[in-house]
């Protein structure tokens, strides 16, 4: 998959089959789109084309006052569409100035110069221009008079993906591992730059690595002990080697905790990774964030945690 930054030095696409959107969570339904991308691009000998946006355009268009959360940050979106057989991702830089394009100029310009689709794929309920005047309706007209050919997304698949964006968000959000990680189809995956915390862990014999997740945009499961697997980058996305552990994630009320920490601890597992770039993959819910009566009840606890997490990793 070739990766395209600056819309000034786009190639000429061969007869090319283009779709539009965020894609965030490149997830189940987001597949099928891009399975029905490909099969086009086969059928006429053409070359697929995803276009999509950076940053977010609700940062945008709304004065950047609305908290945008995603499930991917747009390395890991990159990451995941280059595992879909995609021959070019467009990331068009979302600007004011490219926010004010009309409709007509949207397509004149921005689409049509810029893209020579052959084909466009999109759904019914797309919009764009400025004050989102553009919609399917007026991509039928210019496909009339242009000669590009508008297929629509099925409806039924559009309100699916709709649905499971949503779910997945809330998903994350209300520490349900199982829903998230089946709509995704794959693990859901963040990653943290590992920084020093008070060291408790160590001196309960589960020394953690504390995660400073450096994309505030990026979702982050509810509080709560989870089961994980994890690998140091650069590495190669669910591919490459990964390590067991266990990741806890609140204000640590045992101790009287006064800020929201993530830590993960790895099972054997002793090299000093300070400074690193830690990914992990969210594997299963273990229990809610509790205040034990001590550290002893504390440790007694993460024991039981690891045995917890060894079960679900290793079934």
């Amino acid at each position: 998959m070739v990766i395209h930054r600056n819309t000034d030095q786009l190639p000429l696409f061969q007869r090319a089959v283009v779709t539009i959107g965020t894609f965030d969570g490149v997830h189940t339904g987001h597949a099928r789109i891009l399975q029905q991308l490909r099969q086009e691009a086969a059928r006429i000998n053409g070359e697929t084309v995803i276009i999509t946006f950076f940053p977010h355009p609700r940062k945008i268009v709304k004065g950047g006052s609305e908290d945008v959360r995603l499930i991917n940050t747009l390395e890991e979106k990159i990451e995941l569409l280059s595992w879909q057989q995609i021959d070019h991702l467009v990331i068009v830089p979302f600007t004011e100035a490219f926010s004010r394009l009309t409709a007509e100029e949207y397509i004149k310009d921005f689409l049509l110069a810029k893209f020579h689709p052959h084909t466009v794929i999109i759904g019914y309920d797309h919009r764009f221009g400025k004050g989102r005047q553009g919609d399917y309706h007026l991509l039928e007209q210019f496909s009339s008079s242009e000669g590009f050919v508008l297929q629509e997304i099925p409806v039924h698949l559009l309100n699916e993906i709709s649905v499971s964006s949503t779910r997945i968000r809330q998903a994350i959000l209300h520490a349900d591992v199982d829903t998230t990680n089946q709509l995704l189809g794959y693990p859901f995956f963040f990653s943290g730059k590992v920084i020093k915390g008070n060291q408790l862990g160590r001196t309960l014999g589960y020394p953690t690595a504390n995660l400073d997740p450096e994309n505030k945009e990026k979702l982050i499961p509810a509080d709560g002990v989870y089961a994980v697997e994890a690998q140091l980058l650069p590495a190669p996305l669910f591919t490459g080697p990964k390590l067991k552990g266990m990741m806890g994630i609140g204000i640590r009320p045992t101790i009287e905790g006064k800020h929201r920490t993530i830590e993960v601890n790895l099972f054997d597992f002793e090299e000093d990774i300070y400074g690193k770039q830690l990914q992990v993959f969210v594997k299963k819910f273990l229990r809610p964030e509790l205040k034990f009566n001590g550290l002893e009840e504390l440790k007694a606890a993460l024991g039981q945690d690891k045995i917890d997490s060894l079960a679900a990793l290793n079934p």
